[in-house]
């Protein structure tokens, strides 16, 4: 049919599983939670894949099973579908082999064999954007940031003044994507599909944000931050790409900071100079880039991915690929512990007369 694109089954559900159910199998969304899998639907599946499914009376809908796949896939052929290679990063300052995961807007990461250094150099460091980029700041110096709501005093500070009223301080510290390991989920997640490398640990100097906090004075009001930064959303450039923000309770831990240089160095434009905040612990998203705006607010923030299933875990447990009920969620606050080997680099093979292989990796836990 002209202009009609066609599509595995697979792609269809990585897009929409609803709309994937009655495009394939004439499910309408938010009925039978059996979806696809019960009545007509059960023998068109059985059909594609050329047998009968057992126990297909307890799968839930919008699933599809993993071995059923490949066959399901084998008659509806697409192009699109065929196994790609890796997609390499070109991107000035950075290692040509970090792997874009996205480039609207521009994501990368670090493979494990690259995360080896105990402060991962600014080369080696994954991208994470939301948005669109901004351009580097002509005049970092004169970058304003600007602090109010439930405050004492509104603060605006630039750069120059951040630097010379506020003690500095230099940790070094993790930063880690929220979505990082997605790619191992099962059924598979909408987003970037992060294998172990949205994640590294670089020395960040800025000053405390609690201290920037304490001069424009708290009231007792406020219970949430609102981050902000220069990044437009890439649908709409009158919108923010994304506002995240953090209970009053994180934003004031002492380990959190206003960066404003990465190993050493003015803090480069693509991850988030001249300056941007730094919550180690939590998901990345919440330390925002191109720092523009600290709202202190008298309720739970609102701003783009806040809320929904966006940055959210499940309260209970539920099954994979169903549908999702907002009430059953919270925010991602302190990240899971992890841990990754670095060497020998995934995929080594050693002769058979080796007896004894050296390992070397990293771990980490969260706040």
């Amino acid at each position: 049919m002209p202009g009609t694109t066609e599509r595995s089954l697979e792609e269809l559900y990585q897009d929409d599983r609803e709309r994937a159910d009655a495009v394939a199998f004439g499910r309408r969304p938010g009925l039978d939670r059996r979806g696809f899998l019960g009545g007509t639907g059960l023998a068109a599946m059985g059909v594609a894949v050329g047998g009968s499914i057992p126990f297909a009376e307890h799968m839930p809908g919008g699933l599809i099973p993993a071995a059923l796949i490949p066959a399901a896939m084998a008659q509806t052929p697409s192009p699109s579908a065929a196994p790609k290679g890796p997609q390499y990063l070109n991107f000035p300052g950075k290692a040509d082999k970090l792997v874009v995961l996205g480039e609207r807007p521009l994501v990368a990461e670090t493979p494990e064999y690259l995360l080896n250094d105990d402060t991962t150099p600014i080369d080696k460091f994954f991208i994470r954007n939301n948005g669109q980029m901004p351009e580097p700041a002509k005049d970092p110096e004169a970058w304003k940031i600007t602090v109010d709501g439930e405050v004492n005093q509104k603060l605006e500070l630039t750069l120059a003044e951040l630097k010379s009223k506020f003690r500095p301080v230099t940790r070094r510290m993790v930063l880690e994507c929220g979505g990082n390991g997605r790619s191992f989920f099962a059924t598979q997640a909408r987003g970037n599909q992060w294998t172990n490398g949205g994640v590294g640990c670089a020395e960040w100097t800025g000053v405390r944000l609690v201290d920037v906090l304490k001069a424009a004075g708290v009231k007792p009001s406020a219970v949430f931050t609102g981050n902000y930064g220069a990044d437009r959303s890439l649908a709409d450039a009158s919108k923010d790409a994304i506002s995240r923000g953090v209970p009053i309770k994180k934003a004031l831990d002492p380990n959190n900071l206003i960066v404003f240089a990465m190993d050493g160095q003015p803090l480069p434009n693509v991850h988030g100079g001249p300056v941007r905040l730094i919550m180690p612990g939590w998901p990345g998203s919440v330390s925002s880039k191109w720092l523009t705006r600290i709202w202190l607010r008298d309720k739970v923030h609102d701003g783009p991915g806040m809320g929904g299933t966006s940055y959210r875990v499940a309260i209970n447990p539920m099954v994979p690929g169903d549908l999702a009920d907002e009430k059953n969620f919270k925010d991602l606050e302190s990240m899971p512990v992890r841990s990754i080997i670095t060497s020998p680099m995934n995929g080594t093979s050693f002769g058979k007369d080796v007896r004894e292989v050296k390992l070397s990796g990293a771990a980490w836990a969260g706040a």
